[in-house]
Parts: structure tokens; C-alpha cells; sequence
């Protein structure tokens, strides 16, 4: 294949507010697909899943003590412009701090 693959389904975005975060790792339990942890503070995590995953990543959002995740659903259209109006990189994972 040349080129990205352009998707079709809807994604779901994902973001961990970092001010909450404390590295329980209920979401790493619930949803290793996208979260896993790295050490003990620092969490791995895909901001765009499938939809096929919505019903993991709800869990997880859910199980989490300090409800730092947020989950949401959108168009792969809305995805793309997005990322040519902010000029933003396509990356397969995002590492961020446990907040400590």
C-alpha cells in the first residue's frame, strides 16, 4: 500500500486530564487495547480507537477513582480536518505523566 489509509468507521477520541491522573491503572485493566501503563506514573495511551472498542473504553472511563478520562465519538472527517487545521502529527500512542 502507498499512503495512508483513510478510515470510514467513526473514531473515538480519548483524552486523560493530566491534572487528575494519579496512575491508579484501572484503565490499563479494563482496556489494555489502548492504555497501558508505563513504570508507575506514566500512562501509555491511543487517543482515536475504534468504535468496536466504545463499550472497553466506556469501563474504563468509568472504573477510573478520579475520573480523569474522557471518551467521545466522531466522525473520521471531523478527525482529518482537525488535524490539518492544527497542524497535528499522526501518532500511534501518547505518553503522558501520572500527575505526581
Amino acid at each position: 500500500m502507498n499512503g495512508p489509509v483513510e478510515r470510514t468507521d467513526p473514531v473515538v477520541r480519548i483524552a486523560v486530564d493530566l491534572n487528575r491522573c494519579q496512575g491508579y491503572a484501572q484503565c490499563a485493566f479494563l482496556a489494555p487495547e489502548i492504555f497501558a501503563m508505563h513504570g508507575q506514573e506514566a500512562l501509555l495511551y491511543d487517543p482515536e480507537a475504534d468504535e468496536a472498542q466504545r463499550e472497553k473504553l466506556a469501563q474504563a472511563a468509568a472504573a477510573c477513582p478520579v475520573q480523569a478520562i474522557l471518551v467521545d465519538a466522531v466522525e473520521p472527517d471531523a478527525v482529518e480536518s482537525d488535524r490539518v487545521e492544527s497542524g497535528a502529527v499522526d501518532v500511534s500512542a501518547e505518553a503522558v505523566s501520572g500527575g505526581r
